[in-house]
């Protein structure tokens, strides 16, 4: 029930990827929305390589939004997926940067198996996020 509200009311840069990333062509699988896993929902998952992609906005880079996506991360590295995370901004501005940051981790997870060796690109401290 919560997915589906999130995917209701997905923020102008969760839009944005989504409309690219339902048009990545991957040899397995595809990207989901607003995928409940376990006790959370992944903005964008894709079920096949292990991959979530989260889009964040300025709570993220405060000490509670840090500390919240630091347990998230690590219960879902424990489930065998890789996060990876990208500011509002970036997804706005930059979607380039990000779409190839995404293809090189479905790349590595195809070529050498999930979870192998994927940069994570993480909010910075200062914040920044919309």
């Amino acid at each position: 029930m919560r997915a589906r509200s999130l995917r209701r009311r997905m923020t102008e840069a969760e839009k944005r990827l989504w409309w690219h990333l339902k048009r990545v062509p991957v040899e397995s699988g595809h990207f989901r929305r607003q995928s409940p896993i376990g006790p959370y929902v992944a903005d964008f998952v894709h079920h096949t390589a292990r991959l979530i992609v989260e889009v964040d906005g300025s709570q993220h880079g405060f000490d509670q939004g840090l500390r919240s996506d630091a347990v998230r991360t690590e219960w879902l590295a424990a489930e065998g997926y890789r996060v990876l995370r990208f500011w509002n901004n970036e997804v706005m501005l930059q979607i380039d940067v990000v779409l190839d940051t995404i293809h090189a981790a479905l790349y590595t997870a195809s070529s050498n198996g999930a979870g192998a060796g994927t940069p994570t690109p993480s909010p910075s401290p200062q914040g920044g996020g919309e």
